[in-house]
């Protein structure tokens, strides 16, 4: 019913509330605690249909004892009371609706003290040290809390300064924030979210049963009463003079600068300490000799320059250390390639060792060189590290331990860390095709990271391009990343700015500090990954024999493009060749590819012509088909085959051909044509559409026959001729043939040719096994030669036939045949030319060496 009440009291106040604070003196609120009374009101006022007496106020200030007055005092719809508080007493006006006002003075208020129900109260407002939260806390002077007292504390928040507060400024309805009164004599009042800017018109609501107390109105600027937690991290550090100085952090990042007040004393009595006044440093020098005591030091806080309380003292820090060695800063966490300096104290026992007799070891491994070594002063040394590289983990040790030692190798057991860290992170983005988002990626070893460490990247946009030099800068935003499988992450930056410049970095956190990669700059119209290529297509040109490809360019793209096309034959295992397209802008081009009759698969890419961005993905494939491209080159060698028919004295002739490779087909044969010429210039011609055998009866004299080769664009060009001549085949020019066998898969065949007057066009060679029924086999071979290999699968110990004849422009001669290997012929045959070499070999290197000998003699 309460909170019920205290809503409908809300709203008829409102109206009160924007005129009183536009006429009447407000209680501005001060970073300390103050008293304020209490007034009593009718209950008349909880209605808003009451047109009576609405309310009385309480008079003055009782102070050790003294009694207080209250007036009955009238005021209706069309008038309200002010009044200002000072340290002894009230000063009330009441305001009617002309604005006339009529001051009351203290002799008008007298009351009997038997009829005061109202109290004092002691305020204390502060801000929380996170800047997040309103906390007043109140103490009751003289009025016992009772089960049934609830207190609420209501306001109303302005943009404006107190002295420029309006009506109109006021945002929003009066909010009611609940207090807790739990604690004896004491409640807390909080009000959350606040804007520490904005100045908030408050006033306090107390219910004793159904008698209420209202305060009066108070106001307060939020960052003007701000109580800071106090300062963290007290520790020792020194400065490059050697002067120890004890240092400390700040809890949270203020939104002012903060001083400091600084305390040391002897023991934990509050009678040995100093206070020392330190403004805008972190840091206090203090003399050496305090470390050989029992000094006890704390630190606090406030605004250097505006008005706000002092942070609670900090944790006391002792300076007594009782360590033999100090080193300052005992842990360093730094990146690859940097420097770092260490200072080192040294106590053997309750001796200080002077600085000279001090040496540096590294992990207890490697002495450091002296030559790194600076002799701050007589009890300070310092070493410099340079170029450091990152720390290799060793099981669960993630950094070097640096130790400072006596010369005569005597060496305490505590050591300072170094922490080295590779930051050298690249950072890679990319703008898809469609130029609406940035996907930007980067990697980091997982085995150099520290255990409780964290990566993140953190970017700032620029309105357009990037600097000449990136820098970092304090008003980044961290971006969200994901991890991969790869261990690397990925970003996306959606939507985007195609013309802006986005400088990017990765921050690696660690409880030893932050550290910083490189940053880059990264504008995205000079990242994008067009998409590929579209409507990829692919043939062998006709006639001319070259791989023509063609495409059409990506959406979002210019014309200002270039290309590479890859091409492979298309098989289990493609092997790519890259073709760059020299000629841009263009959307085809002609490649000369060696195999013409073979399917090729091919695929194009692209990127933007001024070498920014990236390559795009490949195309689809495109495949060509294998057509004919040109007429076959040649027609098929061929051969005959001569079988004597007595009874009709005739001879059958069959010609056997082979079959034409596509490189000589270009690329098929649809049919084969035998032209037959007869004594008398008759001609005529068969077609063998399917086969490579063609049989005729030969009953001239002489015939002659070419066979031509035929597809869909022609017939070949050049052409095999074979004259049968009954005159030719009776020259015997052939003298000897011998088959010598090599293994079984390969025969020599050697032959000698007696003197001759016609001129040899080729050789043909025949060879059968005559064990078994199996075709003839033959192969012809130049005229120039007089051996020949035969590969083919031999059985050495069967029996085999080997024919040679001699072709000539006139006919085919007599053949010699043979039908036994030679053995060991062959091999006589190579051992004396062997024996007739060797001599002069011999003789060549003796002259040789003679004539080398004689020229080093002289």
């Amino acid at each position: 019913t309460f909170s019920f009440i205290s809503n409908i009291f809300a709203f008829v106040f409102a109206d009160f509330l924007q005129m009183a604070v536009a006429h009447c003196m407000v209680h501005q609120i001060a970073p300390r605690n103050f008293t304020l009374p209490c007034m009593l009101l009718n209950e008349t006022f909880w209605s808003p249909f009451s047109a009576g007496v609405v309310e009385s106020w309480s008079g003055l200030k009782r102070e050790h004892g003294a009694s207080e007055t209250k007036p009955p005092l009238l005021m209706n719809g069309e008038s309200f009371l002010c009044c200002l508080w000072s340290e002894n007493d009230i000063d009330c006006s009441l305001y009617r609706a002309s604005m006339q006002a009529r001051r009351f003075i203290p002799s008008e208020i007298s009351i009997s003290a038997s009829q005061e129900i109202d109290s004092n109260w002691n305020i204390e407002c502060w801000i929380q040290g996170k800047l997040d939260l309103l906390v007043c806390s109140l103490r009751f002077l003289k009025l016992y809390l009772r089960a049934d007292l609830k207190v609420n504390l209501s306001y109303a928040v302005s943009e404006l300064s107190l002295g420029d507060v309006s009506t109109s400024s006021l945002k929003g309805t009066v909010m009611v924030a609940e207090c807790d009164c739990s604690e004896y004599d004491k409640c807390e009042c909080c009000v959350p979210s606040l804007r520490l800017n904005y100045t908030y018109i408050m006033w306090l609501k107390m219910m004793i049963g159904v008698t209420p107390l209202w305060s009066p109105l108070m106001s307060v600027k939020p960052i003007d009463i701000v109580k800071p937690e106090p300062p963290l991290n007290l520790r020792l550090g020194m400065t490059e003079e050697g002067q120890v100085k004890i240092c400390w952090s700040n809890p949270v990042l203020m939104p002012y600068p903060l001083q400091y007040e600084v305390k040391i004393s002897a023991n934990s009595g509050q009678n040995g300490w100093q206070v020392v006044q330190v403004a805008l440093e972190t840091s206090l020098a203090i003399d050496n000799t305090l470390l050989d005591s029992s000094y006890l030091v704390q630190v606090r806080c406030r605004n250097h320059h505006g008005p706000g309380f002092w942070s609670d003292w900090s944790t006391p820090y002792s300076l007594n250390l009782e360590a033999e060695v100090l080193y300052f800063p005992p842990k360093i966490l730094t990146s690859v390639g940097s420097n770092v300096s260490f200072h080192c104290i040294y106590k053997n026992k309750t001796k200080i060792v002077v600085s000279k007799k001090i040496v540096w070891w590294l992990n207890l491994a490697e002495e450091i060189p002296e030559s790194q070594y600076t002799l701050v002063n007589d009890r300070v040394s310092k070493v410099t590290l340079f170029n450091l590289k990152a720390t290799k983990p060793r099981g669960s040790f993630f950094y070097n331990a640096l130790y400072c030692c006596h010369q005569n190798r005597e060496c305490h057991h505590r050591y300072a860390e170094l922490y080295v860290v590779d930051v050298n992170i690249n950072i890679t983005c990319e703008t898809d095709g469609y130029l609406t988002k940035m996907t930007c990626r980067w990697s980091a070893n997982p085995n150099t990271l520290l255990l409780g460490s964290s990566l993140q990247l953190r970017y700032y946009r620029s309105r357009i391009y990037c600097s000449d030099f990136p820098s970092t800068s304090p008003k980044s935003e961290v971006k969200e990343c994901h991890l991969q499988k790869n261990h690397s992450y990925e970003c996306t930056f959606q939507p985007i700015f195609l013309l802006s410049g986005y400088t990017m970095w990765i921050e690696f956190k660690h409880l030893l500090g932050t550290l910083e990669s490189s940053p880059t700059c990264v504008v995205p119209a000079d990242v994008v990954k067009p998409h590929p290529p579209a409507n990829v297509k692919a043939e062998i040109t006709r006639n001319v024999g070259l791989l023509n490809v063609s495409w059409t360019n990506p959406v979002f793209t210019n014309n200002d493009l270039k290309f590479q096309i890859r091409y492979a034959v298309n098989r289990e295992e493609i092997t790519w060749e890259l073709y760059e397209v020299s000629s841009a802008p263009t959307r085809s081009a002609v490649i000369k590819v060696q195999k013409l009759c073979v399917e090729y698969v091919v695929q194009v890419r692209c990127r933007e012509l001024g070498g920014s961005g990236y390559w795009s993905n490949w195309s689809r494939s495109a495949y060509t088909l294998v057509k004919d491209i040109k007429a076959p080159l040649q027609g098929p060698e061929f051969w005959r085959i001569i079988i004597e028919d007595p009874s009709r004295r005739q001879k059958n002739v069959t010609l056997l051909w082979k079959p034409l490779m596509k490189n000589h087909s270009l690329c098929s044969v649809s049919r084969y044509i035998i032209k037959h010429q007869t004594p008398g210039n008759t001609t005529w011609s068969e077609y063998v559409d399917n086969g490579t055998t063609c049989s005729f009866p030969w009953t001239e004299h002489t015939h002659t026959i070419t066979v031509l080769a035929m597809n869909s664009v022609g017939v070949s060009s050049i052409n095999f001729n074979l004259t049968l001549s009954q005159q030719m085949s009776t020259v015997n020019v052939v003298q000897s043939l011998s088959a010598y066998p090599v293994n079984s898969t390969c025969v020599i065949l050697i032959w000698t040719l007696s003197p001759q007057i016609y001129v040899i066009t080729s050789f043909v060679i025949e060879w059968k096994n005559l064990n078994k029924e199996e075709e003839m086999k033959w192969v012809r071979v130049p005229p120039n030669i007089s051996k020949y290999y035969i590969y083919d699968h031999f059985i050495l110990i069967e029996k085999y036939q080997f024919s040679l004849y001699p072709v000539f422009a006139g006919g085919v001669g007599k053949s010699r045949a043979t039908d036994q290997f030679t053995k060991g012929g062959y091999e006589n045959e190579n051992n004396a030319s062997l024996y007739v070499v060797l001599p002069i070999v011999i003789s060549t290197s003796v002259l040789l060496l003679g004539a080398l000998l004689f020229s080093h003699q002289r």
